[in-house]
């Protein structure tokens, strides 16, 4: 008989960290030199047609390496983890059967661990769901967070106040199990990964960050998401439940609405995306599987070599 050859000691490269960092550059440059792919987690680029708002690269900026899992969904669908984790394994897994590295990009925890990871996602209870939902419609979400705090604090910490859709889900599946939310969660060790993965954190100072993310927005507004926010509304954006809540277009649907004008909307995805950026990097700090690397501005030009000597020690070169 013969005898099966020892699987590989590399099998997904996991780029992560908050937004603004530098990941999808990295990723690329990783994927060409490995002649891999990228896989994308962020959780926004999934939506059709969210290009600016999401820093989705543009094809001239891919370097010729075909990325995977953009523009799958209509803005009116929900976002679904789970569904996102059949979809990611997919694609790993016909990347490695064809010789292909995966190389996994973004800044959604809960999807990078998704696809990574030993995760199995509640079922939902319909009416549970429509109670929490009518809550939070009745009273906003403050109330709903508040009793999140006090059923699973860890929970509570990792999701924004404002975040109606992740709160009532939370709260859903402590309903459903009787466990904290994040009970569901896998722990940070390697007996719950799926894959031989290498995640590589870029990491940048707060004062940087903040900077690069007021610039960030800056150019969005400059190459129209305004306007983008506008065509997607007409193709339904207010009534997907998770993409009008995206980063940018919150803010400008409720610019459209005549909350407030267009330049405090601008003001408020800068703050909102300054705070996103901090649970981020809180999220994956938690993990002690993270290398983290500079992706400061005096330390960019070294970022790629750093990263391919972390790739290259993983694979046993």
């Amino acid at each position: 008989m013969r005898s099966t050859p020892p699987p590989p000691q590399l099998q997904v490269v996991a780029v992560v960290g908050p937004t603004a960092a530098g990941k999808s550059d990295l990723g690329v440059e990783l994927a060409r030199r490995l002649g891999g792919e990228v896989v994308n987690a962020d959780s926004m680029q999934l939506y059709r047609g969210m290009d600016i708002g999401t820093a989705k690269l543009a094809e001239d900026e891919r370097g010729g390496v075909p990325h995977h899992l953009l523009d799958v969904w209509d803005v009116r669908e929900t976002a679904s983890v789970a569904e996102y984790q059949r979809a990611a394994r997919v694609e790993i897994d016909r990347l490695l059967a064809a010789g292909r590295l995966p190389v996994l990009v973004g800044g959604s925890g809960l999807y990078v661990r998704a696809a990574v990871d030993r995760m199995e996602f509640p079922g939902t209870d319909p009416e549970v769901r429509a109670a929490l939902e009518e809550e939070l419609a009745r009273g906003g979400s403050g109330p709903l967070h508040e009793r999140l705090a006090a059923a699973d604090p860890a929970a509570a910490a990792a999701i924004l106040p404002s975040n109606g859709r992740r709160i009532v889900r939370a709260l859903e599946v402590i309903a459903i199990t009787g466990k904290p939310f994040t009970a569901q969660l896998p722990g940070s060790d390697e007996e719950q990964s799926v894959y031989r993965t290498l995640q590589i954190g870029v990491d940048v100072a707060r004062p940087e960050l903040d900077a690069r993310i007021t610039t960030r927005v800056d150019r969005m507004w400059e190459a129209g998401l305004p306007d983008e926010v506008r065509r997607l509304e007409q193709a339904g954006l207010r009534e997907g439940r998770t993409a009008s809540r995206a980063l940018g277009y919150q803010q400008l649907l409720a610019a459209f609405s005549g909350a407030y004008d267009e330049e405090t909307a601008r003001e408020e995805t800068v703050r909102t995306t300054r705070r996103f950026a901090r649970r981020q990097d809180t999220w994956f700090r938690r993990d002690g599987r993270v290398h983290w690397l500079s992706g400061a501005a005096a330390d960019r030009a070294q970022l790629p070599e750093r990263a391919w000597e972390l790739v290259r020690d993983a694979l046993g070169r």
